[in-house]
């Protein structure tokens, strides 16, 4: 069985506040993309983190389709992943309101609730379930062929080479006729 994941890394930037900033032209666009991406990203965690829809059954929309950048983390937010959710902050006086900021946003990604699950592909283990089971029969076949076929010894009972099912006795299947066989 072959275990797939995906790691998706984002660096997400602080707010822009332009004015702040000073930007123009280019770079306040920039900006602008930026606040945009993150606004929907905050719909998106307020979306999967409201405790009180979530706890009374309510089926809540999700705005994944709102940027590029919910849809890039659709996995990592409400689908089938562990996520690490870090918030860096800083402790100067004049970032106050952006770490306050900072740290409600974390706070509401904190209650998002995912339940991973391993994902298996259905047909690998179908294969393995198949090898398992040629393999159970192949010692029965052993066993039964070869149970009672040593010239120099009388016909063995079968307690003697049938213990378990699938299990070859490790005298039967060091006999250099059942080596050769296999």
């Amino acid at each position: 069985v072959t275990t797939t994941s995906r790691f998706t890394f984002v660096d997400l930037a602080g707010s822009e506040r332009l004015k702040k900033t000073g930007a123009e032209g280019e770079r306040a666009r920039e900006g602008i993309k930026i606040n945009e991406g993150l606004l929907a990203l905050g719909n998106v965690i307020n979306a999967l983190a409201d405790e009180g829809r979530l706890a009374r059954g309510e089926k809540v929309h999700v705005p994944y389709r709102q940027s590029k950048l919910t849809r890039l983390l659709q996995d990592a937010l409400g689908g089938n992943s562990q996520t690490l959710f870090l918030a860096c902050v800083s402790p100067s006086d004049t970032n106050a309101n952006e770490t306050l900021s900072t740290l409600q946003y974390a706070n509401r990604a904190r209650n998002i609730r995912n339940a991973p699950t391993r994902n298996v592909d259905a047909t690998a283990l179908e294969l393995q379930r198949l090898r398992s089971l040629a393999n159970v029969l192949k010692c029965e076949l052993i066993k039964n062929r070869f149970s009672g076929v040593n010239p120099e010894v009388e016909r063995q009972t079968d307690s003697e080479y049938t213990n378990e099912v699938g299990i070859l006795n490790e005298e039967l299947a060091m006999r250099d006729d059942v080596v050769s066989y296999m």
